[in-house]
């Protein structure tokens, strides 16, 4: 069941790490062969989340090459205040951090040479909550 109570959230908060590298592209046309794991429509364009390898197959050069870190608690969609805390441990850490919200999980696009600091921030703030 969704939780929406921020402490029981955050006392709560595991990540768990999605394996490869990923990266942010907009305004490119690629076939349905290339798996997209997100997905954003803006009035700029449609931004897509790829994997790494598939946008240098592309011949694109990511600017922004990311491990891809999934908050395995159930959050509630109007639960409130997780994705601030989290962002926020993460920028005390100085670790930039790009958040999607899914259904059942929020998921954290950070460097990808910065994701066991991200991790170990995240589970940082969960002992801060726990009783």
């Amino acid at each position: 069941m969704p939780i929406h109570e921020l402490d029981e959230l955050l006392a709560g908060l595991t990540v768990r790490r999605r394996p490869g590298s990923w990266c942010l592209v907009s305004g490119v046309a690629f076939g349905a062969d290339v798996p997209v794991a997100a997905m954003v429509t803006e009035d700029e364009g449609t931004t897509a989340v790829i994997s790494t390898a598939d946008a240098v197959a592309l011949g694109l050069a990511p600017e922004f090459v990311a491990a891809w870190l999934t908050l395995t608690v159930e959050s509630a969609l109007d639960a409130v205040g997780l994705t601030a805390a989290v962002a926020s441990a993460l920028a005390s850490e100085g670790i930039p951090c790009n958040v999607l919200a899914g259904f059942h999980h929020d998921h954290l696009l950070v460097p990808l040479g910065r994701a066991d600091e991200a991790i170990a921030a995240v589970q940082a703030l969960r002992e801060a909550h726990r009783s």
